[in-house]
């Protein structure tokens, strides 16, 4: 069976080509214009995957307050085009999505079925993708938050560059997350896929998210203890020290209870998830990446 990855050049992207068994094909931007729905049709009947699993994404949040229109093209729009084309060869679609969908004011963690109300643009686009795909019969959609892994920026390669930087980090502890790393997240979308392949797992909605909860600033301390400094230089703060265009979920702890229905474990917790990722993560440490707040999109892609 031939696998089709989009967005495989992304920080999950990479970690999830690395863990498919077999045949891949993971065309590049400039190779594959998901905005084109000819191409993309065009696409997947050349090499006819069984499954495809759609890791491209616009993750500006910032930028969506703004340009929507754009942002929906991506996340939206493309999708649904996307949805049509695998149920014209009959393929599989992993649509992989966000915890933005919710409007982040629970106190316990959200299930799959929990009703959704996304607060910022880029949430209510993410959650167009997902109607698109689970309208679809043979369409999965993995909920995600806080990502972060070796092969892009973000919040933990933050971290590890300002503690080399500053004496003090200030870290908002006010929002409360369930910190993944693309490692972990990868191998469960491609056993969940593998299953989706062979009938095992039902459609439907999943939340890939390691289990637990902190808030960026229990990461942050984490982060300094892993590296052998002192976690009081990291100082709680509040998300209104850091004024952003787009509202973020106060609360994005989701629930992993359907990932029994598709004979799977949920992942592991996020402290043990990242002592297992960090001798890649200090490696692939990057520069240019943001001080406070969310990784990149909040979420993936």
């Amino acid at each position: 069976m031939t696998w089709l990855v989009t967005g495989a050049g992304g920080m999950l992207g990479t970690d999830l080509l690395a863990r498919l068994p077999g045949d891949a094909v993971a065309p590049k931007r400039g190779e594959l214009d998901l905005t084109d729905a000819s191409a993309v049709r065009d696409a997947l009947r050349l090499h006819r995957p069984g499954v495809v699993l759609n890791c491209a994404a616009w993750t500006a949040v910032d930028d969506a307050e703004t340009r929507e229109d754009e942002a929906l093209a991506v996340n939206g729009t493309a999708v649904a085009a996307l949805a049509e084309g695998c149920a014209e060869i009959g393929a599989r679609l992993v649509q992989l999505s966000t915890d933005y969908v919710f409007d982040g004011a629970g106190a316990e963690p959200y299930p799959e079925d929990h009703p959704t109300d996304p607060v910022n643009a880029y949430g209510r686009t993410k959650l167009a993708g997902e109607r698109a795909v689970l309208a679809y019969e043979r369409g999965y959609v993995v909920r995600t938050a806080w990502l972060y892994g070796a092969h892009g920026p973000n919040f933990v390669q933050a971290m590890v560059r300002l503690a080399a930087e500053r004496e003090t980090v200030d870290v908002v502890d006010d929002q409360t997350g369930q910190p993944t790393w693309t490692g972990d997240l990868a191998d469960r979308v491609a056993a969940l896929a593998a299953r989706a392949a062979s009938g095992e797992a039902p459609p439907g909605v999943y939340h890939g998210t390691s289990a637990g909860r902190t808030t960026w600033y229990g990461l942050a301390r984490e982060v300094f203890t892993l590296l052998g400094l002192d976690p009081g230089r990291v100082r709680p703060t509040t998300s209104d020290r850091f004024v952003r265009p787009a509202a973020r979920p106060a609360f994005s702890v989701l629930g992993h209870a359907r990932w029994a229905e598709a004979g799977l474990e949920p992942m592991r917790g996020w402290r043990e998830a990242l002592h297992a990722a960090w001798p890649s993560l200090r490696a692939a440490a990057v520069t240019e990446v943001p001080a406070q707040g969310n990784p990149p999109g909040g979420s993936p892609p």
